[in-house]
């Protein structure tokens, strides 16, 4: 059964039981003891995206992706182009000592093809850049994002005639041809001191002639995958995180084996892993998302893991050319085929 989001008066609510209840002796301990290779030991890239290749008209019946990092995606599909949580900051906090991006965007924002809307998953910092939504407000794009979320938007100066709050199940149509739709997730959310007064999303992006599906963030959630899977499936694209997980916090974040759960729960096409080696936000080294994926995968996937600014056609099949491994400071495990 679609049921919306549940908002008890104060905060909004997971639909199963969620804990978030971390134990910060053991985190700090484990922050300064472990030896995990956390970020890479030389910068990675530099990375280009080809400005006048995304600045093409798109085609009515093609389904196309860039990655520029973390969660921010450039989603071409049937003729119209959408912007996944677009983060362009040095560092996914409010202040200088947060998480640093480990390589530069890989376009400026200014030389980004016109859109026809940015879409948002939540608010948390690595998913939500002020200077980025107030960049992009400036051009006229619309923004679509969950309840609540359109509130630090108008605050940034975004005019309200720009921005669609939806609720989990609700829809909007993007012109005559495409749709959106708000789809329930499993995580939480809040900047600075204030956590749950926004609404946290996925989203299905669907056209006359492709499905795609991003993930936002999300704990595992398989009953709630299904329920999307079953009601905008089968998807031609699955984007879903795979990075920033631990067991202490296993309710929130995936990881490689849950998001592969996760792919099937949505009758998912190919499988776009995202959230990782871009930000230093767990004690895993930062390339084992993309290791562990590859590994638990084997051949039942179709993999698409392209270098940040890596324009793909989706219906090419798998992509994996592990453009990491030369990163490594040691041999990788999981070699090219």
């Amino acid at each position: 059964m679609k049921t919306p989001s549940r908002f008890n008066g104060k905060k909004y609510l997971n639909t199963i039981p969620t804990s978030m209840g971390f134990n910060y002796g053991l985190l700090l301990r484990r922050w300064l003891t472990g030896e995990e290779e956390r970020e890479p030991r030389r910068p990675l890239g530099p990375f280009r995206a080809d400005a006048a290749a995304l600045a093409e008209v798109v085609p009515p019946d093609a389904l196309r992706v860039t990655w520029f990092g973390h969660s921010s995606t450039l989603i071409e599909i049937d003729g119209k182009r959408f912007l996944t949580d677009p983060v362009w900051r040095l560092r996914a906090s409010p202040v200088a000592l947060g998480p640093k991006r480990f390589f530069a965007p890989p376009l400026p924002l200014a030389e980004l093809p016109k859109l026809d809307g940015v879409i948002l998953s939540h608010d948390h910092y690595d998913h939500l850049d002020k200077d980025a939504i107030q960049a992009l407000g400036r051009t006229g794009v619309p923004f679509f994002c969950p309840l609540g979320v359109g509130g630090h938007l108008r605050r940034w100066g975004v005019p309200a005639s720009q921005i669609t709050e939806l609720d989990w199940w609700q829809e909007v149509r993007v012109g005559e041809t495409h749709t959106l739709a708000a789809t329930p997730a499993r995580h939480f959310t809040g900047r600075r001191l204030t956590r749950d007064n926004t609404l946290w999303a996925s989203w299905c992006i669907l056209g006359p002639q492709h499905r795609a599906f991003f993930g936002g963030d999300s704990g595992p959630f398989e009953s709630g995958f299904r329920e999307i899977g079953e009601a905008y499936g089968p998807f031609d694209l699955v984007m879903l995180e795979i990075g920033a997980s631990d067991e202490q916090w296993a309710d929130i974040h995936m990881g490689p084996d849950h998001a592969l759960a996760a792919h099937r729960a949505l009758c998912g096409g190919a499988l776009l892993p995202l959230h990782w080696a871009t930000f230093n936000l767990a004690f895993h080294s930062w390339h084992q998302p993309a290791d562990r994926l590859v590994e638990a995968a084997g051949t039942d996937v179709t993999l698409l893991l392209p270098a940040p600014g890596q324009r793909i056609e989706v219906s090419a099949g798998p992509l994996a050319d592990f453009w990491w491994h030369p990163y490594l400071s040691t041999p990788a495990l999981v070699q090219p085929a």
